[in-house]
């Protein structure tokens, strides 16, 4: 028999004693970290900012959850190519970092308000609802979508030299081919070796691949600096923060209905990952629960219209100041999984952490200083593993690939997606305007699936 005293953990209702809370609350900054400081890294968000709005949205998250669910919210890759196209496009060449990321904002606050609005027909109408709106067979490809038109993006990343503050390349032009090929050695170490870590390391360590994975990439440009005196780091900007502590850059959104078009459809693709997490969670939690013999049920599955409403204003919280679009995380369930720690008021000391943390100047120039190759080496792996996601959705809810409507979907969505990205740029000109491409695939899903179930039997 098992008693209280010998099952370690903590349930989202119990508090750690101060010095243990500190310790695991540190553990959830560290797990979230190298995902969060990723996506900014590729969008070209301010870092600091980034940060500082993971653990403020992730603090709304819990207070607006009634502190039922034990979850931190970070930022999500899968918005990386609908933000990324537009900070790049030709209609933004004239303007500023601030000015882009402002108006990048507006879409991010607006795909909140999906999210939001989802959680509340769960609320109202049931989750088998949302389901008939957005099937796996619209979901899953457009997740591959998001994942596939980044594919070149993260080549272009994994080839790059370092470049000075005026944007122009830091080696002579007689070693550019050399310090290329370099670049390239930089990219496929740091590949390599997250991959390696994400499938072979166990415990604690097999959750931070992304954090390992690009060390070994930065020691490897280190060794090739010292080796052959090519320096692949990047250049801080004249603008960056000296001294020990610096606030955030904070920045407002810029309503702009291009923001809207660009930005707000991916929040369709994470619905269905922040559906697993809340099942996944309620399975870990009332595990304990039993193993604890607490006498209470932790009815977490039965509260995803709340956790979707919750995700939603994370995203209008951290759009509001300068922060990405995000998305609970799975790598932080798996880190509370695996310590059996799901305290509330642990997350809420993470959030904490990570806003003090933000602050911390020397950290936030480190990360910036990193080669754009080593990013590029995780990029191929990222962009890969979101693709492969959208195929993980599809086998999970056993998707009828026979199926002539489910073919007809997951094709039309598949061609517009990708066609759009390598044809157009990002940007399918239609009748005079300019249909961000992912939008474009994504709505047509939607209205194809509607029609060719009309008339369908149950």
């Amino acid at each position: 028999m098992i008693n209280n005293e010998q099952v370690i953990g903590y349930l989202p209702d119990e508090r750690p004693q101060f010095w243990k809370l500190l310790l695991y609350a540190l553990q959830q900054v560290i797990v979230m970290f190298p995902a969060t400081v990723a996506v900014a890294i590729i969008t070209g968000f301010h870092i600091s900012t980034t940060i500082f709005a993971s653990g403020l949205a992730t603090l709304c998250f819990v207070l607006v959850t009634g502190r039922k669910i034990p979850l931190y919210y970070g930022s999500s890759f899968s918005y990386i190519a609908a933000i990324g196209s537009l900070m790049a496009s030709e209609a933004l060449a004239g303007y500023g970092l601030n000015d882009k990321i402002a108006i990048a904002q507006f879409g991010i606050v607006m795909s909140g308000f999906v999210s939001i609005a989802a959680g509340f027909i769960v609320n109202r109408f049931g989750q088998d609802t949302i389901e008939k709106i957005l099937p796996a067979s619209i979901t899953g490809p457009i997740a591959m979508v998001i994942g596939l038109t980044l594919a070149g993006t993260a080549l272009q990343d994994a080839a790059s030299i370092a470049i000075d503050a005026a944007g122009t390349p830091a080696v002579p032009e007689s070693q550019a081919a050399f310090a290329t090929n370099m670049a390239w050695v930089v990219s496929l170490v740091t590949l390599i070796a997250t991959i390696l870590f994400s499938v072979y390391l166990k415990g604690f360590a097999g959750q931070i691949p992304l954090l390992l994975g690009p060390i070994v990439g930065c020691l490897t440009a280190f060794i090739i600096r010292l080796a052959t005196g090519i320096d692949l780091f990047k250049v801080l900007p004249e603008t960056a923060n000296s001294g020990f502590f610096a606030l955030p850059i904070f920045t407002l959104p810029k309503p702009t209905w291009m923001a809207v078009m660009a930005i707000m459809p991916v929040a369709i693709a994470t619905i269905p990952e922040s559906t697993a997490h809340i099942y996944q969670l309620d399975i870990y939690v009332n595990d304990l629960a039993n193993k604890k013999k607490v006498g209470k049920k932790y009815n977490i599955a039965e509260l995803l219209g709340l956790n979707l409403i919750g995700d939603g204003l994370g995203d209008i919280v951290a759009g509001l100041i300068g922060g990405p679009a995000g998305t609970n995380y799975g790598e932080n369930i798996s880190a509370m999984a695996i310590t059996r720690v799901f305290s509330i008021p642990v997350l809420i000391a993470a959030s904490i952490i990570a806003m003090v943390i933000s602050c911390f100047t020397p950290l936030i120039n480190a990360i910036y200083s990193i080669p754009t190759s080593v990013i590029g080496g995780m990029e191929i792996y990222l962009f890969g593993a979101i693709a492969a996601q959208g195929v993980a959705i599809m086998i999970e809810k056993k998707v009828d690939m026979f199926s002539a409507r489910n073919i007809a979907v997951i094709a039309t969505i598949m061609v517009i997606g990708l066609g759009g990205q390598y044809a157009y740029g990002g940007n399918i000109p239609f009748f005079g305007i300019e249909i961000p491409c992912i939008a474009g695939a994504a709505i047509f899903g939607i209205i194809m699936n509607l029609i060719l179930n009309i008339g369908k039997r149950k």
